[in-house]
């Protein structure tokens, strides 16, 4: 793993994470054992409106916190209601987490490779509706992060698992003196609930 990404990632502080918390991450904890001991891939699609920030935030950090705790065959994705872009300020909060980011295509909705690890695939990052390939399109648990997705899309076809897991937008701060600060502590949250998901095995 990469060392600025391991350092960021074993500096997280699980105590954190509050007992409400824990109570909204632990069915994700159970779907991922009840994967794991059936010895079968585990799927996870992180699900907002956009597919801006806070998808990706979950999509990246839960791919980091499986390698990190070497649990394998675990798939991270994230898709939107709709397609848009992943916001620049998403990217910013992760390269300064230490994540090293690559942008590929110079389109309105640009393709990131993002790395924790020098020897793994990187991830692919780029807005997309949650069933557009790559993502799978059946087996999979929907991990809705925002309120408006959970609301609005009361079925999400081929999901055999369905988990409100809610965030605060970042984007309340965008173009504020505070934005920076929010989208660090948007980033460090859900890099912290993940890393309590997968230590929870």
């Amino acid at each position: 793993m990469i060392s600025n990404v391991k350092h960021y990632f074993e500096h997280l502080d699980l105590n954190e994470v509050s007992t409400e918390r824990q109570s909204i991450l632990q069915p994700l904890v159970e779907y991922i054992k009840s994967k794991t001991d059936a010895q079968q891939s585990v799927n996870l699609t992180f699900i907002c409106t956009h597919n801006s920030r806070r998808s990706h935030l979950g999509q990246v950090w839960a791919q980091v916190a499986a390698a990190y705790f070497g649990i394998e065959n675990v798939h991270s994705f994230s898709g939107g209601t709709e397609a848009t872009a992943c916001n620049p300020r998403t990217i910013a909060a992760f390269q300064r987490a230490g994540l090293e980011v690559v942008k590929t295509t110079a389109s309105e909705n640009p393709v990131y490779e993002i790395r924790f690890d020098d020897y793994s695939q990187p991830i692919i990052a780029f807005s997309k509706v949650y069933d557009q390939a790559p993502n799978p399109n059946r087996g999979f648990a929907a991990i809705m992060t925002c309120d408006h997705a959970e609301a609005n899309c009361p079925f999400i076809p081929g999901a055999e698992k369905r988990l409100p897991i809610m965030y605060i937008d970042p984007k309340v701060a965008d173009d504020t003196p505070e934005e920076t600060a929010t989208y660090d502590a948007r980033c460090r949250q859900i890099a912290t609930e993940m890393k309590w998901v997968f230590t929870n095995l």
